[in-house]
């Protein structure tokens, strides 16, 4: 179930800045608990205690977590919501910033989410097929059994 202010929050920023659907800002706060729930495990094997999530970090998070809702949907889902690009993703996060849905340290700056990684390599890439190099010779030919 949807958090209620959450949800007139996305409301009035769709109103505001109608470029992302609300289902991107879903998607993102989503994306950010997934990805703070993966910092905490890797930061517990190192015995690091909890810490702000930066925009590269969140970036990355965003990406593994998309792959895992929609596979090889991912980036057709995404360009659907108006988002094609890392910016993309750095707007939705300050548009939520500047409601107080997420906080930023002095450090954070839009910039962070600027050409992390480009989403045909982070999306449509992992789902093409290899090509495996050809045998040379006749190895096709001899297993068939032709001259």
């Amino acid at each position: 179930m949807q958090d209620p202010d959450f949800s007139e929050i996305v409301n009035l920023i769709c109103k505001e800045d109608p470029r992302f659907d609300r289902k991107a800002y879903d998607f993102v706060r989503l994306g950010l608990d997934h990805t703070v729930k993966e910092l905490r495990k890797r930061d517990a094997e190192r015995a690091e205690k909890s810490r702000h999530v930066t925009g590269p970090e969140l970036l990355d998070g965003l990406r593994v977590y998309a792959l895992d809702q929609f596979g090889p949907l991912t980036k057709t889902v995404l360009n659907a919501w108006g988002v094609t690009k890392c910016t993309h993703f750095g707007d939705i996060v300050f548009n939520l910033i500047e409601y107080n849905v997420f906080s930023k340290t002095e450090s954070d700056r839009r910039e962070d989410f600027a050409d992390i990684y480009d989403f045909d390599a982070a999306f449509v890439k992992p789902f093409e097929p290899t090509r495996r190099p050809r045998a040379s010779g006749s190895a096709t030919t001899e297993a068939f059994g032709a001259a």
